[in-house]
């Protein structure tokens, strides 16, 4: 089975000592975990600033703003601080570190705060640019390494930037294209990513992490997923009818359902860095299908959206966030306390977005407020708890 991220452990019963020292520009990872918990967490305060008429004056504002922040701002920056780590394993090669990797912080940073300012060619600019210099990073190392069955994943990177050129181009006046539509790209291409790397990773660390656990994969079904994930990405690009995508999604959706039981979750359940794996990839059939149902009217589209954004996207990447930073900082691949918390505010904060409007519709800002609350405390947790170990070299001396 293909290897995503190596993953040490430290030595058991060997004394950890204290790393000395800045380490933050190192590895993709140590900057862009603390970028997104960090504006993960105080996204609920930039929501109540424009509410409130204190960023009014904003190029990005209302639902526009929360969508596309979500996908080319928290996202996108654990994408890119996970590819990085993963693409240094793959290739042998060095990824974006030192100044480099300070600069394309420094940009992904810029371009949250310009969405925020009326300099709105300034704010498309530095959001397009963002995945695209990733790419490069990443195309770079993997080409240096040849490993070209990777390279795909900087063309994924260059998707990305694509959909945030539909946004503002359409916000900018530049296109007749509906921006909505470059955010749904955004979302399709991080399901897709979300797929291939789950299929990887999943299967090897439910066994690796559980003994006697036999977790497959099947190539029939592994093949099928993937496909079917893809094709909802072209059906959404060319702007498809609703029931050709209710096809495509309700396939999908039976389809990563078998790939899941494959993978045994029920034998998890006592091992935190491996069962919350598996209750974030749950998220997936379950958006598929509410995808499905929403193609034909049967509920609103944010239903789907939200399984994916606060569900699947937000377990999957606490989930990778606090597992590659303690192997890739030399710590023990045991969750503590504090990971399980985390873990657990932040499934917790898509069953509340989810759950609550479709058990209670009278009770929907009450959910939205609550599960906003959950979330900011989940990544705001992982931000102070991981701080000290993203900004200090490795436990064990070795680079990155």
């Amino acid at each position: 089975m293909t290897v995503l991220l190596k993953i040490e452990e430290a030595p058991r019963g060997a004394p950890a000592p204290r790393p000395q020292g800045w380490a933050l520009w190192a590895l993709g990872f140590r900057p862009f975990y603390l970028l997104a918990s960090g504006f993960a967490a105080l996204s609920i305060a930039l929501w109540a600033l424009q509410f409130s008429g204190v960023l009014g004056g904003a190029y990005l504002a209302g639902p526009l703003w929360h969508a596309h922040e979500m996908v080319f701002g928290f996202t996108l920056a654990v994408v890119v601080g996970f590819l990085f780590t993963a693409g240094r394993n793959w290739s042998g090669q060095d990824t974006p570190s030192g100044r480099a990797l300070m600069a394309l912080a420094a940009l992904w940073l810029l371009a949250r705060v310009l969405v925020l300012t009326p300099w709105g060619v300034a704010a498309a600019v530095a959001n397009v640019a963002f995945p695209l210099l990733a790419a490069w990073g990443l195309f770079r190392a993997l080409r240096r390494g040849n490993n070209q069955r990777n390279y795909f994943f900087a063309g994924l990177l260059v998707l990305m930037a694509l959909g945030a050129a539909l946004v503002h181009a359409e916000r900018l006046g530049l296109s007749l294209l509906p921006g909505w539509a470059g955010i749904q790209i955004g979302l399709d291409v991080v399901l897709f990513m979300m797929a291939v790397m789950g299929g990887r990773v999943i299967p090897m660390f439910t066994n690796n992490g559980v003994p006697g656990t036999q977790a497959t994969r099947h190539p029939r079904i592994e093949q099928g997923a993937l496909a079917s994930v893809l094709a909802l990405l072209v059906a959404d690009a060319l702007g498809l009818p609703g029931v050709v995508v209710f096809s495509i999604a309700a396939v999908a959706a039976l389809l990563h359902g078998a790939r899941l039981a494959l993978w045994q979750p029920w034998k998890t359940l006592r091992v935190p860095l491996v069962w919350v794996l598996h209750a974030a990839y749950l998220w997936i059939p379950l958006h598929l299908a509410l995808r499905a149902a929403a193609a034909l009217d049967l509920l609103p589209s944010s239903f789907a959206t939200h399984a994916l954004t606060v569900g699947a996207i937000g377990g999957l990447t606490i989930a990778m966030m606090t597992r590659t930073a303690r192997g890739h900082t030399g710590r023990p691949l045991r969750a503590d306390g504090f990971d399980v918390a985390c873990y657990a505010l932040v499934l917790a904060a898509g069953v509340v977005r989810v759950g609550g409007p479709l058990l209670w519709p009278a009770g929907y800002v009450h959910a939205l407020l609550c599960s906003a609350a959950l979330w900011s405390a989940g990544f705001g947790l992982y931000a102070v708890r991981y701080w000290p170990a993203l900004t200090r070299p490795r436990l064990d001396g070795k680079p990155g």
